[in-house]
C-alpha cells in the first residue's frame, strides 16, 4: 500500500516534486478523507468551527448553514460539557430537516462523558490528548517507568469506552494535540517539544489500534508554525516507523489571528506541509466569523488539487544535509548586512513599477520630510531596492539599491548601489562590486549541467556573492530547497535570497502563494532574505481580503513589502512588530473577540517584539497561549484574567477596564513605550 521509507526516508514521498502522502482512508458520515492509493482521488477537505453558543440551537444552525454554503465540508461545534453534547442532537436534526447533511464534529476538551454522548450523535469527535484524562496544573515531576505505565493505564481505562462507542456508531475520531496544552506528564518526560506533541497523540493512537479501531485523524497544532511543521513531520515518520502506515492528517495553526497576519501565519504553517504533500483536511483559524475562513481554505488547497502527482523522487534517498525536525540556520558568510547571524533581509522589487521618487519610497517604509529635509525610517523598511530606473535623489542611509549589471557599471558613483548579475553572464573577469554582487539563478526540474555547475562554483568563490534563486515551476519551493541543499553538500556558504513571483489574482491568493513558497525555506533556516513580486501575468483585483478586516495598503508595493515582513514575523526569523496570538472564537468565548482584538491591537501595535495572547475563555487560556509574553483571557461573563507568561497576575477584572489594566501590566514589566504619533 505504501512506498517504503527506504525510498521516502524522511517525512514525505518526494522532496523535489509534488506528491501527496499516502494515508489511510477514513469515513466521516460518508465523507471520505485520506489518500490510500496515492492518486489524490479524495481531495483535501476543508472545514471550520462555529463561534456561537452551542446551547443556542437556532444561532448555531444558522451559522452552520452559512459555513456549509461557503464551502465547508465539515463543521465543528464545541461541546465542553454534557448539556452541549446532548444539544448536538437538536442541532443535527434541524440541519437535516433543512436539507443539510454535512458531517458535524464535536469538539471536546476535558469531559470524557461529553465525548461519549457526542459520539452517539455526530459523525466525528475531536479530543485533546493533553487534557482528556490528564489534569494540567503546570507542575513538573519525575516519573519512574512504572509510574508512567500506571498513568498510561488510566488513559486506557478512560479512553477505551469512547473508542468502543465510535466503533459501534461508525463515528470518526480526531486525536488533536495542541502545543500549548500538553499534559504535565508529557511535559515532565519530553518537555515542550514537537516530540512531546507526537508522543501525546501516539499514546492514544496505540490504544485505539489495540482495539482494532482505525477511523482516526490526527493533528499537531501550534500557534508557532515552526513547531507545528516539525511536529507533523515527526508524526509522519513516527507512525510509519512504528506501524508501517500513516493516518490522515488535519492541518491547522492555532490562534493565528485576523487579517493578513492570520492568513500569512496559517499559510506559512499549512502551506509548508501541503507543499510536501502532507495534509488531508485543513482548517484556517482566524479571529473572524467562521464563514470567512472558508475562502482562505479554498485558496490554499486549490494550489494542490491541480498539481501533477509525480512518482517518488530519486533525490529523496539522498542524505539531507539538515534536519527537517530541528531548526538550525544554514551556515553562511556575511556579505554586508546579508547572511551570517544577521536577520533575513527584504528586497523591494521596483522593476516595472514606474518612475522612482523620494515620495514613493513611503510604500516600502521610508518617509521623506521635505521641510526638514530628513528621512524617517519605519520598522518595516525594506533593506534593498531592486530597480531598473536611475536614482537621481539622495537615498536614506539604510536603503541600498540593486541594479541590473548593465546599468550598474554605468553609474559614476556606485555608493549604496550593487549589481544584479545573471548566472549565465557571470565571470570572474566581469567588473564586480568590491562589497556585494547578487547573482540571479533560475532553478528548474533538471539537474545543473556541467557548465552551470562550474558557473555556480566560480561565483561562489567570491566572498561578495549572494545567490538569488527563482523558479518558474509550480514546485518552486522544493526545487529551490534542493538547490540550497546541494550547495550545503558542496560546502558553499554564500547567502541565498529567495525571489518569489505570484501569478494569482487576489490579495488572499498572493498572500498564500508567497507564504507557502518562502515560508518553508525560512522555517528550515535555508535563506537569508526574500524578494516578492507580482508576475507579469498576475492581477490585483482589489485590495480587500475576505472577511471583516481590510489590508491597510493603497498600492501594490506596500502590499508586497508588508507581506514580506509579515512572513518573516510568522516564521520568527525577523521581528518587526507586535505579535498577537488570538484564538478564532467558539461557543465558549466570553467576550466579543473580534472587537476586543481590534481594541488591543490599536493601543499596542507599536510594541515591537512583544507577544500578546487574546483568548476567549479559560479552556483556551494559559495552555493555548504557549509562548506568549502576556495574556488577556476570558474567565467569566464580563470578566478578564491577565497573565504574564503562564502566571496569573490580575484575576477577574471587569472587561470595561481590562484593556487599561493590560497597558498597566505592560508598563509594570518595562515593555511599554508611548506610541510615536509623528
Amino acid at each position: 500500500m505504501f512506498v517504503s521509507f527506504a525510498d521516502m526516508q524522511h517525512y514525505c514521498e518526494s522532496l523535489s516534486r509534488y506528491r501527496r502522502l499516502r494515508t489511510r482512508l477514513v469515513n466521516i458520515g460518508g465523507l471520505l478523507l485520506g489518500n490510500p492509493d496515492g492518486d489524490a482521488r479524495y481531495p483535501i477537505r476543508i472545514q471550520t468551527m462555529t463561534t456561537t453558543d452551542t446551547m443556542d440551537t437556532r444561532a448555531t444552525v444558522e451559522q452552520c448553514i452559512r459555513c456549509i454554503e461557503a464551502g465547508a465540508e465539515l463543521v465543528r461545534i464545541t461541546a465542553p460539557s454534557k448539556k452541549e453534547a446532548e444539544n448536538l442532537l437538536n442541532i443535527k436534526k434541524e440541519l437535516r430537516n433543512r436539507g443539510y447533511h454535512t458531517p458535524l464534529v464535536a469538539d471536546i476538551h476535558y469531559t470524557p462523558n461529553a465525548a461519549e454522548i457526542a459520539a452517539r450523535i455526530v459523525e466525528k469527535v475531536r479530543i485533546n490528548p493533553g487534557n482528556y484524562v490528564d489534569k494540567k496544573k503546570f507542575e513538573l515531576r519525575e516519573y519512574s517507568d512504572a509510574e508512567y505505565a500506571e498513568e498510561l493505564e488510566k488513559i486506557r481505562e478512560k479512553f477505551i469506552p469512547l473508542v468502543k462507542i465510535c466503533k459501534e456508531y461508525g463515528t470518526a475520531l480526531r486525536i488533536g494535540t495542541n502545543h500549548g496544552s500538553l499534559s504535565d506528564r508529557i511535559m515532565s518526560r519530553y518537555g515542550d517539544t514537537p516530540l512531546g506533541m507526537v508522543e501525546s497523540a501516539m499514546e492514544f493512537l496505540r490504544i485505539a489500534r489495540d482495539e482494532s479501531f482505525h477511523n482516526i485523524v490526527l493533528s499537531m497544532k501550534s500557534s508557532n508554525p515552526l513547531v507545528m511543521v516539525q511536529a507533523y513531520r515527526l508524526l509522519v515518520k513516527t507512525m510509519y516507523d512504528e506501524f508501517g502506515e500513516i493516518y490522515p492528517l488535519h492541518l491547522g495553526v492555532t490562534e493565528a489571528g485576523d487579517g493578513e497576519d492570520g492568513r500569512i501565519k496559517s499559510a506559512v504553517g499549512i502551506g509548508t506541509l501541503l507543499e510536501d504533500g502532507i495534509g488531508d483536511t485543513i482548517r484556517v483559524s482566524l479571529t473572524e466569523d467562521p464563514e470567512y475562513e472558508i475562502p482562505v481554505c479554498k485558496d490554499l488547497v486549490k494550489r494542490y488539487h491541480a498539481r501533477t502527482q509525480h512518482p517518488p523522487s530519486e533525490n529523496v534517498s539522498l542524505k539531507l544535509p539538515y534536519s527537517p525536525y530541528d531548526y538550525q540556520r544554514r551556515h553562511t558568510v556575511g556579505v554586508k548586512n546579508i547572511g551570517a547571524k544577521q536577520p533575513p533581509v527584504v528586497i523591494a522589487d521596483w522593476r516595472n513599477q514606474g518612475p522612482l521618487t523620494a515620495g514613493r519610497l513611503q510604500s516600502i517604509g521610508y518617509y521623506f520630510d521635505e521641510a526638514a529635509d530628513k528621512w524617517t525610517i519605519g520598522d518595516m523598511a525594506a533593506d534593498f531596492l531592486l530597480t531598473d530606473h536611475p536614482v537621481d535623489f539622495a537615498l536614506p542611509g539604510t536603503l541600498q539599491v540593486i541594479l541590473p549589471w548593465e546599468q550598474w557599471k554605468q553609474v559614476d558613483d556606485p555608493k549604496q548601489m550593487y549589481p544584479l548579475i545573471r548566472l549565465e553572464q557571470f565571470s570572474s573577469s566581469l567588473a564586480l562590486s568590491p562589497e556585494l554582487n547578487v547573482v540571479l539563478m533560475e532553478v528548474t526540474d533538471e539537474e545543473p549541467d556541467n557548465a552551470t555547475a562550474e558557473k555556480i562554483k566560480e561565483a561562489a568563490l567570491h566572498d561578495t556573492v549572494v545567490f538569488a534563486l527563482y523558479s518558474e515551476k509550480e514546485n518552486a519551493m522544493q526545487l529551490m530547497r534542493n538547490e540550497i541543499a546541494r550547495m550545503m553538500r558542496q560546502g558553499l556558504t554564500n547567502p541565498v535570497i529567495i525571489f518569489s513571483a505570484s501569478r494569482w489574482h487576489t490579495p488572499d491568493e498572493h498572500l498564500i502563494h508567497f507564504s507557502a513558497e518562502t515560508g518553508g525555506l525560512l522555517l528550515e533556516g535555508m535563506c537569508e532574505g526574500i524578494c516578492l513580486r507580482l508576475h507579469e501575468t498576475a492581477r490585483m483585483e482589489n485590495m480587500k481580503i475576505t472577511g471583516r478586516t481590510y489590508l491597510p495598503v493603497n498600492d501594490v508595493m506596500q502590499f508586497l513589502n508588508n507581506t514580506a515582513f509579515t512572513i518573516l514575523q510568522a516564521t520568527r526569523t525577523r521581528i518587526s512588530k507586535t505579535e498577537y496570538i488570538s484564538c478564532p472564537s467558539c461557543g465558549r468565548t466570553l467576550f466579543d473577540l473580534q472587537e476586543t482584538t481590534s481594541r488591543i491591537r490599536a493601543v499596542t501595535n507599536h510594541l515591537k517584539g512583544v507577544k500578546i495572547a487574546i483568548m476567549g475563555c479559560i479552556v483556551n487560556g494559559p495552555g493555548e497561549m504557549a509562548d506568549a509574553d502576556f495574556g488577556y483571557v476570558g474567565s467569566g461573563p464580563g470578566k478578564i484574567t491577565l497573565y504574564k507568561g503562564k502566571d496569573i497576575v490580575k484575576r477577574n477584572i471587569n472587561s470595561e477596564v481590562a484593556v487599561e489594566e493590560l497597558i498597566q501590566l505592560l508598563k509594570e514589566n518595562g515593555v511599554w513605550t508611548e506610541p510615536d504619533h509623528t
